[in-house]
This record gives C-alpha cells, sequence and structure tokens, in this order.
C-alpha cells in the first residue's frame, strides 16, 4: 500500500507541475497539496514544492525546499539537481537573477543527468538547464538564454514527456526576441504552436504564446 500512495504522490506531483507550467497555478496548488497528503518522499515533495514555486508561493515552496535539505543532505538529486533548481526559481520569485545563476552553479556538472522524478514521475529533467534559461531571460541576456533552451531541444532523450520539452521552443522563441532576432523568434513560436495546436484553447501559457506571437507579425 505505500509504494501505491507514492505512485499515486508522484503522478499527483506530476500533475500539479505540469498545472503550474501551464499556468493553472489554483489547480496546481490543490494537485501539490494532494501529492504531500498521499506521500512526502523526496521525488514527490520536489515535484510539490516546484509546483509551488512556480504557482508564486514561495513561502510555502521554501518550507518543503528546507525540510528536503534537512531530511536528505546526502542525497545526489536533492543536493546537485532538486535543490538548485528549486531555489534558484525562489530567487526568481524575488526578482534576483544573479543568485539564481549562483545557486545552479553547483548542479552545472550533473544537470544532464535523469533524476528519479523524471523516471518514475515525468518532471526534473533538465530544470537546472530551464531554470537558468529562465534566469538568463530575467537578466535581458537573450543569446545566453537561447543557449540554454536549445540545449534541451539538443537532449530529447533525456526530456521525453517532460513538460519542459515543450516549452523549450517557447522560451526559445523568447530568447530569440529578446536578442533582436525576429526570424528565429517567429519559427521558435510556431514550433510550439503547431505542437499545441491540439491543446486546450484557454490554457493561460497557449493564450500568452499567442499574443506575444501576434506582436512579431
Amino acid at each position: 500500500q505505500a509504494s501505491q500512495r507514492e505512485r499515486a504522490a508522484l503522478w499527483e506531483a506530476g500533475a500539479a507541475v505540469r498545472d503550474a507550467f501551464f499556468g493553472n497555478a489554483s489547480e496546481a496548488r490543490k494537485r501539490a497539496m494532494a501529492a504531500l497528503e498521499l506521500s512526502k518522499n523526496r521525488e514527490a515533495e520536489y515535484g510539490a514544492a516546484f509546483a509551488l514555486a512556480l504557482s508564486g508561493d514561495s513561502s510555502q515552496a521554501q518550507a518543503l525546499a528546507d525540510d528536503l535539505e534537512r531530511r536528505f543532505p546526502l542525497d545526489t538529486s536533492v543536493r546537485f539537481s532538486f535543490l538548485p533548481a528549486l531555489c534558484a526559481h525562489l530567487a526568481l520569485n524575488h526578482g534576483d537573477a544573479s543568485q539564481a545563476f549562483e545557486l545552479l552553479q553547483v548542479a552545472v556538472p550533473h544537470e544532464l543527468g535523469v533524476p528519479r522524478s523524471s523516471v518514475s514521475g515525468e518532471f526534473g529533467a533538465l530544470y537546472p538547464v530551464y531554470v537558468r534559461g529562465e534566469a538568463r531571460l530575467a537578466a535581458h541576456q537573450g543569446a545566453e538564454a537561447a543557449a540554454e533552451f536549445q540545449k534541451i531541444l539538443d537532449h530529447r532523450g533525456i526530456v521525453v514527456s517532460d513538460p519542459v520539452g515543450v516549452l523549450a521552443h517557447l522560451q526559445l522563441g523568447r530568447a530569440f526576441a529578446m536578442s533582436g532576432d525576429k526570424t528565429r523568434a517567429k519559427t521558435a513560436y510556431q514550433d510550439f504552436l503547431t505542437l499545441w495546436k491540439d491543446a486546450d484553447p484557454d490554457l493561460p501559457i497557449l493564450q500568452q504564446a499567442k499574443a506575444e506571437y501576434a506582436t512579431l507579425q
């Protein structure tokens, strides 16, 4: 029964992360809490925390990050993937891109690894890379941001069905637009919109992408 609960928790955590990435913040929070009620194993707790960080619930996400650090001080995934990505995103929530870069440094040698959450819950693949890309965008470093998101697109075998796989196209479009490369920006947006042509049209991230793409025309 414990393993069943853990599997269910991972599924909920993965769903929370997807909802958060897609802009459904209230649904993401609900699912994150549901995951934590089922199990507080490291992957489920990380997924819930990351979803909460993405949804802007920084205080709750920070409490979970502190708990992960306390419970798993020597765990490789926690130290070199989960916490760097999570804490860097929390730094971005507070408008501190330089702190985010600093927190992500420790992840560099490990960032192309496949964390357990990615295998069991379909989330967590290349998140340090993705968050570094977000930090580059926040610091108005378009070319450097593009390089990070391209890294995700170049490693589809690691990403598989993780939401960052499709979102990297959108972020690449934003990075190229920031760099003034309108042609490549339009291509990246088109790639994203093509991949999501059958997606729910009410998804906030899709509406946002369409609005941004329209300004490039």
